[in-house]
C-alpha cells in the first residue's frame, strides 16, 4: 500500500458514519446524475447503474448516491476520466481496488462513482448484492439491522464499519450465485 493511498485510509476512517432513513428522492438524484453523465460521455459507450444502499428501497443508508459505470472491457480509461472531471468529480485512482477508477463529488459528498469493466467481477457483484436485496426484503431486513448495529458500534470509524458489512455481504453474493444458477 502506498503512502497516499494509507493517509487517505487514515483520514476516510475518521469521517463519521451517519444512517439516514430511505429516501424516495434517491432514484431522483441517480437518474439526474445519471443523465448528466450520459451527456458527458456522450461519444463512449457506458453503462449506469444505481447501486449501493440508496438504491435499495427501503433500506437505511449514507446519503450518498452509489453509481457504477460500465465500460467495454479493455477501453482506454482517460476520456471517461476526463468527461468525468469535467462533471466536478475528483479521481481517487484505483483507491484499492483493482481495475477501478473511482470518483468522489460534493461537500459534503454526495456521490461515489466506480468506473469498471462490465466484464469485471465488481460490476457483477454490485448489482447481484442490489438485486438480491430488492427481491428478498427478509435480507433487506437483516442488512438493515446489521448496518444499524455497526453504525453505532464504529460511529467514528468508516473503514471498521464498511469491514465488518463484509462478511454479510460475501454470504449475500455467494447465495444470491446459487439461486442464481
Amino acid at each position: 500500500m502506498g503512502v497516499a493511498f494509507a493517509r487517505r485510509e487514515a483520514r476516510s476512517h475518521m469521517v463519521p458514519v451517519v444512517l439516514v432513513a430511505y429516501d424516495p428522492l434517491w432514484p431522483k438524484e441517480f437518474q439526474v446524475e445519471a443523465d448528466r453523465i450520459a451527456k458527458a460521455c456522450h461519444e463512449l459507450e457506458i453503462r449506469i447503474e444505481h447501486i449501493g444502499s440508496t438504491s435499495v428501497p427501503g433500506l437505511s443508508a449514507k446519503p450518498i448516491i452509489d453509481i457504477v459505470a460500465g465500460v467495454p472491457p479493455r477501453s482506454e480509461r482517460e476520456p471517461y476520466v476526463q468527461a468525468f472531471r469535467e462533471l466536478g468529480y475528483e479521481h481517487k485512482g484505483a483507491y484499492g481496488i483493482r481495475g477501478r477508477n473511482y470518483f468522489v463529488r460534493g461537500s459534503p459528498r454526495s456521490h461515489h462513482v466506480h468506473l469498471v469493466s462490465r466484464s469485471t467481477q465488481f460490476w457483477r457483484d454490485q448489482l447481484l448484492f442490489r438485486d438480491y436485496l430488492r427481491g428478498n426484503p427478509d435480507i433487506m431486513l437483516e442488512y438493515q439491522i446489521l448496518k444499524r448495529q455497526l453504525a453505532i458500534a464504529h460511529a467514528d470509524d468508516r473503514r471498521k464499519y464498511t469491514a465488518e458489512k463484509g462478511p454479510f455481504i460475501q454470504a449475500v453474493l455467494r447465495q444470491a450465485r446459487l439461486t442464481s444458477a
